[in-house]
């Protein structure tokens, strides 16, 4: 009996060899960037350094500069130096004295010294809650509506899709021109003059010239840019139902409303839970949009943990701070992503 599990388990070593040689480059950059990049974040959170360390190898003497990988003796000939850099340890990469413990994490959560990242973490929250709401729910009803079966249903696909093709950088810098005094605002303006209209003549509508709008133009053109996404993906959920649910509903005089709702959205289960996975880490690390339509700005009314970590990182030289916030955005995405693991995983197994 034991030889025969020892023969299986030696099959299934050996079952798609190539794909799995195939697979080694790819776990080994995940084991290395990913996995062995978060441990040096969390790492570094705990130190007081400034800066990313340096000579962590030091170059063969006969490297000069331009470096060369041969090196030329006096007779004419080249000799190999290649990569003979000498390691200098690890007390270079992790410098023991750095060490500061949790001091890093208590300045960034104590709102009183640093009310920047708690700026930061209210912005992302409340862009976050209004996002996933507004976009779930207008997503869901477009995808009804086109599930309807209407003509030119390509064409409205393609429309919905076109803002998420975009980068946010592109978004950003259309959304900036909109909602600037020339934008929006002037259009406004030109249409009340022109129907006498006298209080369009005058309607101010300067979302990011106010901090407690600010985060408003922020919403509109990330809404804008990522409603067909989520759109998207639920027209496919609704298209992965079997029709005989629909002819069922139909036979017992069930209107297509309560269908949706008492039927077709316990049946999305699994869609919604995968898109509000995508759509909440792509929140987490939301910054190229902030960057570009505010800057963080007015002030810190826009800021957002992504762009905190940014800054200090490179601006401020700052890098424990930076990696401090980093490791919080990390331990979000991680809560975010647990359950769905378990749900999607957990529950086939016990099945």
């Amino acid at each position: 009996m034991t030889t025969a599990k020892q023969r299986r388990w030696w099959h299934g070593l050996f079952r798609n060899l190539n794909a799995k040689i195939a697979a080694i480059p790819m776990i080994f950059a995940t084991m290395v960037i990913f996995v062995g990049c978060s441990l040096w974040t969390i790492l570094y959170s705990f130190t007081k350094s400034k800066l990313l360390p340096v000579k962590l190898f030091t170059p063969p003497v006969e490297f000069q500069f331009p470096i060369s990988l041969f090196n030329r003796s006096e007779d004419g000939w080249f000799t190999w130096v290649g990569f003979a850099y000498q390691w200098n340890g690890f007390e270079k990469l992790i410098v023991t004295k750095n060490f500061v413990g949790l001091a890093q994490y208590d300045r960034l959560l104590d709102a009183t010294r640093n009310a920047r990242w708690a700026d930061s973490v209210e912005n992302i929250l409340f862009y976050g809650v209004f996002s996933l709401t507004f976009s779930f729910t207008v997503g869901f009803i477009l995808a009804a509506l086109i599930d309807q079966k209407v003509r030119f249903e390509n064409a409205f696909r393609s429309i919905y899709l076109y803002p998420f093709a975009l980068s946010f950088v592109v978004t950003g810098v259309v959304w900036q021109w909109m909602l600037s005094p020339d934008g929006i605002q002037d259009a406004i303006n030109q249409f009340g003059a022109w129907a006498h209209i006298g209080f369009l003549e005058t309607l101010p509508f300067k979302l990011m010239a106010s901090g407690d709008t600010v985060i408003f133009a922020l919403l509109l053109a990330g809404l804008w840019q990522g409603t067909g996404f989520t759109m998207v993906l639920m027209l496919a959920g609704m298209r992965g139902i079997d029709g005989e649910i629909w002819k069922a509903a139909r036979v017992d005089g069930i209107p297509k409303w309560k269908t949706y709702i008492f039927v077709v959205i316990p049946m999305m289960r699994g869609v919604f839970i995968t898109t509000l996975v995508i759509a909440a880490s792509g929140i987490v690390r939301l910054y190229d949009l902030v960057v570009v339509l505010t800057a963080g700005g007015p002030g810190f009314a826009s800021e957002v943990p992504a762009k905190y970590v940014y800054d200090y990182m490179f601006a401020r030289s700052n890098l424990g701070q930076a990696l401090a916030a980093s490791s919080m955005m990390l331990l979000t995405v991680v809560i975010i992503l647990i359950p769905w693991m378990y749900l999607e995983y957990g529950r086939k197994k016990q099945r």
